[in-house]
């Protein structure tokens, strides 16, 4: 696992991520982002389970729910003159559009959350990653950006190309994508290699008590 330099802020003695037992203390604002395949999802379930008080935040999307998913718990489901609504009263955090949806970051729960005390973690792509940078720099707490990386370009072609779901044209395209996202490391306050969940989970855990603050 390693970590670039980043804004490091001494953590309370014996206090983990999520903990609000210092009462006044203020959450912090953690994003997760990476190329697609770099198991962000696998990693943010494993710290999700050492981390339980830590929250994690619902996305918004226009797009339909599919089979198994639910309304709150999964995506917050939205009519796109709602999703409209939001962005034009400035009540998205952060937000994109994807093949022809959009998705993004309410920013009323994250804020609450944040008031009273407890961590949040936003996992979202690049573009959101700097959205969020650009609305929360001028705060006294500024969200923490993280940048989870794949052992090396060729690790990542395999595990996306292995998972047989695209077609070679589409194969491409992530890969050429990959090769953007991998370029913004440097925008990012730390990076994570994901060479081992174990390790990855455990770097990310440490870096985020680091960042808290009294």
């Amino acid at each position: 696992m390693t970590q670039t330099a980043g804004r490091h802020r001494a953590a309370p003695s014996g206090q983990t991520p999520g903990d609000a037992t210092s009462g006044t203390r203020r959450g912090r604002l953690f994003v997760l982002s990476g190329p697609s395949g770099v198991g962000k999802s696998t990693v943010l379930a494993r710290l999700t389970a050492a981390v339980p008080q830590l929250w994690i935040s619902v996305s918004a999307t226009t797009r339909t729910a599919r089979a198994g998913e639910q309304h709150g718990r999964n995506y917050f489901f939205v009519t796109p003159e709602q999703f409209q609504g939001w962005i034009d009263t400035g009540q998205m955090l952060e937000w994109a559009e994807f093949a022809g949806n959009r998705y993004g970051t309410p920013r009323g729960p994250v804020e609450e959350h944040l008031a009273s005390g407890v961590d949040v973690l936003l996992e979202i792509e690049l573009q959101g990653a700097r959205q969020v940078r650009v609305a929360t720099e001028a705060s006294e707490d500024p969200a923490v950006l993280v940048f989870l990386k794949p052992p090396s370009f060729e690790v990542l072609a395999q595990r996306l190309i292995g998972r047989g779901t695209e077609t070679p044209e589409q194969q491409t395209a992530r890969l050429d994508a990959a090769r953007r996202e991998l370029a913004a490391e440097a925008e990012f306050d730390h990076t994570v290699v994901n060479h081992d969940v174990g390790a990855a989970v455990a770097g990310l855990v440490d870096l985020m008590a680091d960042e808290q603050i009294c």
